[in-house]
């Protein structure tokens, strides 16, 4: 998708999850509505949903999308890269990246985000897949970073 047309997607389904954040103050009400947003709104997204840490685990959460892994092994692939960096990963091709896991062998492309907490702790991560490579890029994470961040107002 063009960088532009992507961008304006991104500036309306903010609004929209937005003004659907203020319904509720329950979080994982909050995380659902926005992967069902993000997920029907893109038509490039495979698989989207978050991991969320518990106990030391990596373990799924709300998602859209085909079966996912229910845990993400330990210091492996690309959510726990985002979260051992602390930052965003954009992975142009997930074959080409060490260490990745497989829930599905139809995803090419990968943008993994941290979700922090109100306390700027990082809580899990908004995973997001799509089966055409070379799918995401600075426009996706920029946007989506914002998107995440409604969780929390």
């Amino acid at each position: 998708m063009e960088k532009n047309k992507k961008a304006g997607r991104y500036v309306r389904m903010y609004e929209q999850i937005k003004e659907l954040m203020v319904k509720t103050d329950d979080y994982n009400a909050r995380m659902s509505t926005i992967i069902a947003v993000l997920h029907h709104k893109m038509d490039y997204y495979f698989w989207t949903g978050f991991y969320l840490l518990k106990n030391g685990k990596l373990i799924v959460n709300q998602y859209q999308g085909p079966v996912a892994c229910q845990e993400l092994r330990k210091d492996t692939g690309v959510c726990w890269a985002a979260i051992n960096q602390k930052k965003s990963i954009v992975v142009e091709d997930v074959e080409k990246f060490p260490g990745h896991i497989a829930c599905d062998s139809r995803s090419k492309s990968e943008i993994v985000i941290p979700l922090k907490d109100k306390s700027g702790q990082i809580i899990g991560v908004l995973d997001i897949d799509s089966n055409e490579y070379n799918s995401f890029d600075e426009v996706d994470e920029q946007h989506l970073i914002k998107i995440i961040d409604l969780i929390y107002i």
